[in-house]
């Protein structure tokens, strides 16, 4: 009996020490683009999102797919695994459709702030995400009358920060508590601010294909944190 509570005991410490590893790390995610490298950090508090994420890129689903959609002080959009040498002139936008829905994930505590990753999705009900298209906010500034007229149509109570943030930085606060933000950029949002002002044409797609790779590491947070001076919230 004292050897299984033992054992049992010994097992929970293992248990313990390896939440505590576990929680010092953190996946870095890393965008490379024909425009440049964009690197981000996902969310724990979406965690649907960010395994989802994460499985894909470890399984190279990004890889030679395109920015698809772009749209100037909006968003650039991918994901779709039918842009993987799609032809000038092809619409797209409507891949990924087999691939199973994620649940909605947004929390207030993340907002359509500039440099934010959310989930694209159908016009459906229960607000489900792609299960592979994202995008990334450029967005544009507001002013605080603009910000308060978009909390009371979306249902919003913002901080002081993000209200701060909408309109030092912009974003696309008209977005909020309809799709679900699950990241951020950490690096290279020039990247992203150059990709919006490419020439589009037909369904916002750009003239010149903007290809991507997309890839996680898991690595220590402090190591994320000095390379990219970024500070993990508790």
């Amino acid at each position: 009996m004292l050897k299984y509570c033992f054992l049992f005991f010994f097992n929970l410490i293992l248990i313990s020490i390896q939440a505590q590893k576990s929680a010092k790390k953190d996946y870095l995610i890393t965008i490379e683009t024909s425009g440049g490298t964009m690197h981000a950090i996902l969310f724990d508090d979406t965690p649907k999102h960010k395994s989802n994420f994460i499985k894909l890129a470890e399984n190279k689903f990004y890889d030679s797919t395109l920015f698809h959609r772009v749209i100037k002080e909006f968003m650039i959009q991918g994901g779709d695994p039918t842009s993987k040498n799609a032809k000038p002139g092809d619409m797209l936008g409507a891949g990924g459709g087999d691939l199973k829905k994620i649940p909605y994930e947004f929390t207030p505590k993340h907002v359509h702030i500039q440099g934010t990753l959310a989930a694209a999705r159908t016009n459906n009900p229960e607000k489900e995400s792609s299960g592979s298209q994202f995008y990334i906010v450029t967005g544009k500034k507001y002013t605080a009358q603009q910000i308060q007229q978009n909390a009371s149509r979306s249902g919003m109570n913002y901080t002081e920060q993000q209200i701060k943030d909408y309109q030092e930085k912009g974003g696309t606060p008209f977005l909020d508590n309809n799709y679900t933000v699950f990241g951020e950029l950490i690096d290279g949002l020039e990247v992203a601010l150059k990709i919006q002002e490419t020439s589009t044409g037909a369904g916002d797609r750009p003239n010149e294909d903007i290809s991507m790779n997309i890839s996680a590491k898991l690595l220590k947070k402090k190591k994320i944190a000095k390379l990219y001076n970024y500070h993990f919230s508790s």
